[in-house]
């Protein structure tokens, strides 16, 4: 890929991110999405992709690396999303108390950017779809489409 491809795929990341962080803090039809810990997780798999596409833009030398990095944060988000639209479809299979929130909580890149990364909202909670999905769904198929062209254009010279 090239560089300008890479800060493209990068922009879409970021795009993605700010629109969570808009849905977080303006909200959609009344609501606000707080975010869940799975969801916390899944913003650090976009603030990968991110990172790594534009460090492979900037340091040519070292473009795969940076490349497989970011097929790696891809494919880690793909898995936390997948998890979540699981759980959504299987309400049963959750207590309802999810532990990963107080641990998410006590890192300290949480307390400098609660905006960015304190979860607060359920995993299972019904929010008013968009478009016709949910925000995990949406970001299913997101991470869906980044890995996957991230991971065709890994090959290619």
């Amino acid at each position: 890929m090239t560089s300008a491809r890479y800060l493209l795929v990068s922009l879409l990341s970021l795009g993605l991110l700010a629109f969570a962080l808009i849905l977080q803090q303006v909200g959609y039809q009344g609501v606000s999405f707080l975010p869940c810990p799975l969801c916390i997780l899944q913003r650090l798999g976009y603030l990968g992709i991110t990172l790594f596409c534009v460090l492979a833009a900037c340091f040519p030398l070292f473009k795969r690396w940076f490349h497989g990095l970011a097929i790696i944060a891809s494919g880690y988000g793909l898995a936390i999303a997948g998890k979540q639209v699981w759980l959504l479809s299987h309400p049963e299979s959750s207590c309802g108390i999810d532990p990963l929130e107080i641990w998410i909580n006590q890192f300290q890149l949480v307390q400098g950017l609660p905006w960015l990364f304190k979860a607060d909202g359920l995993c299972l909670a019904q929010l008013p779809a968009i478009l016709g999905l949910q925000v995990p769904e949406w970001s299913f198929f997101w991470f869906s489409i980044l890995f996957i062209l991230l991971l065709a254009t890994f090959r290619k010279k």
